[in-house]
């Protein structure tokens, strides 16, 4: 085993990681300050009730989503320092940016909406959540320029006396063209997952809390009332995750559909190594829904394909024309030369690894769109007001199915993104092996790989147990919070922490 093995191990684990927070983070700072406002608005308990229940559960999330997100930067200079060198100019601002401005807005404005329940007036502390938001819309902006500047180099020049690229157009890299359909996508499958979440979360209560089934139980008519008006609030929740999932999942569908095209025109092979198609389909390339055959795709032996669909995927026309694997590998040859990669890479290949992208690709959209049937579902179950209407049983665990499949589908996204782009690290510019640090040896990287594992371990049964301990709690009962704008509220009162 190589070290450029070893690191791009480290890199996936830490990176897929990583993102499992970042959906939720951005879906969940966008629901929160909903339900905040609703309450500011109707006054309604349960809106506040949920306010600070998902508050507290988005909290959770954010820490380890902080945490795990410093560690992946560290990565870079850890294991890919010649990587680091080679973009660091053209990194450098929009990361720089990312950190001193969003990163900088968002944790500010979230320390106000932590701290700030009884000191800032109401209308103030739920427009504190709608900053954060747009905090963590920013940053996404940012960081997914730098990554859309690695599938699609635009706005540089390369210093052939200091091996680097360097920035020369700032601009050209805040709206290359593969940054102004990716940041819709990931933005709309966060809030696809956030709402999954919300379900999920939602529903469980609903059909296990202790107040769901206490109308069953009990006489008292107290505990009947409760359970009423939780399963009332319960609902709410529930509906409004699966409005998310429903128009995020429409917004998914229509901004994935512009993205494969993009993709087909600057990264040809990433959509010939998704369908394994080596041979050039001048008209009706057909898409294979599920095939049997070599672990290439170069021989099949069974293929369930939809005609001509590859080629409206790729090119926007059922007779569109789609290049195979074969005839860019010479077109690359040509252009790139025959060695990629030295040794790691067979010479003159650049093709990515054909299973992984392939099945990533259908997975990524496979669960994507049983998440939106499964919200329109839902919408469905919940049509009726009547708050004395139960859910059936099993919406329960189908609703912890939901965030689990959207968080699946983020991440089998994202390693299709990565994984398609092989062999190049930066396409066209760098492969994969030739930014790996040159310094580090297997045992000094199999070291840390062994380590940062087993702390992402230890990190992810914290999250689940701190999730699932407030989870099972529920939220609290309604207490009015005090209000700052009111003459006697006690302004000299020391500050307190809400969770």
């Amino acid at each position: 085993m190589e070290v450029v093995d070893i690191a791009r191990w480290q890199f996936g684990i830490i990176t897929v990681y990583h993102f499992l927070f970042v959906p939720l983070t951005i879906g969940l700072t966008l629901i929160i300050a909903i339900f905040e406002t609703a309450w500011l608005r109707t006054g309604r308990p349960e809106y506040l009730r949920l306010t600070k229940f998902f508050g507290k559960l988005f909290l959770i999330n954010f820490a380890l989503g902080l945490v795990t997100g410093i560690v992946q930067e560290f990565q870079f200079g850890m294991n890919w320092s010649d990587y680091s060198r080679f973009v660091g100019d053209v990194f450098g601002a929009p990361l720089a940016i990312e950190g001193l401005l969003a990163f900088f807005l968002e944790s500010t404005f979230l320390g106000l909406w932590i701290f700030g329940w009884d000191k800032l007036p109401r209308a103030l502390h739920a427009a504190c959540m709608w900053i954060v938001h747009v905090g963590v819309l920013f940053s996404s902006w940012f960081i997914l320029a730098a990554n859309s500047w690695m599938q699609h180099p635009v706005g540089y020049t390369y210093n052939a006396e200091n091996g680097r690229a360097e920035l020369v157009d700032f601009w050209a890299v805040m709206v290359n063209k593969v940054q102004l359909v990716t940041f819709p996508h990931v933005v709309l499958a966060a809030y696809m997952t956030a709402g999954a979440f919300v379900i999920g979360i939602s529903a469980w209560l609903y059909v296990h809390h202790r107040h769901g089934a206490a109308d069953r139980t009990s006489t008292d008519p107290g505990v009947v009332e409760t359970a009423r008006t939780d399963r009332a609030m319960y609902r709410t929740a529930i509906r409004l995750g699966a409005v998310f999932m429903v128009v995020g999942g429409i917004g998914v569908a229509v901004s994935g559909d512009i993205q494969g095209k993009i993709m087909t025109e600057v990264q040809p092979m990433k959509m010939a190594a998704a369908e394994g198609l080596y041979e050039t389909h001048e008209s009706c390339a057909p898409f294979s829904i599920l095939t049997v055959g070599t672990p290439d795709g170069r021989e099949e032996k069974f293929a369930l394909t939809v005609p001509c669909l590859l080629s409206y995927l790729g090119t926007g026309s059922f007779d569109g024309e789609v290049q195979g694997i074969d005839e860019l590998r010479e077109t690359y040859r040509e252009e790139y030369g025959q060695d990629p990669g030295a040794a790691y890479y067979t010479p003159g290949e650049y093709v990515p690894n054909i299973p992984v992208t392939y099945w990533s690709f259908r997975f990524m959209m496979g669960l994507g769109a049983a998440g939106a049937v499964g919200g329109l579902v839902v919408l469905w179950l919940t049509r009726r007001r009547n708050d004395g209407a139960t859910l059936p049983h099993w919406v329960g665990p189908v609703g912890i199915a939901l965030p689990l499949a959207l968080v699946a589908a983020n991440s089998f996204g994202w390693i299709f993104t990565e994984m398609g782009r092989q062999p190049w690290v930066v396409f066209g510019l760098m492969t994969t092996e030739r930014g790996v640090s040159p310094g580090v040896s297997v045992t000094e990287a199999l070291i840390s790989v062994i380590v940062l594992t087993v702390l992402y371990a230890v990190l992810a049964v914290v999250e689940v147990g701190l999730l699932a301990k407030f989870v099972k709690a529920g939220p609290e009962p309604f207490t009015e919070p005090p209000d700052p704008g009111s003459p006697d509220h006690d302004r000299d009162a020391p500050l307190t922490f809400a969770y």
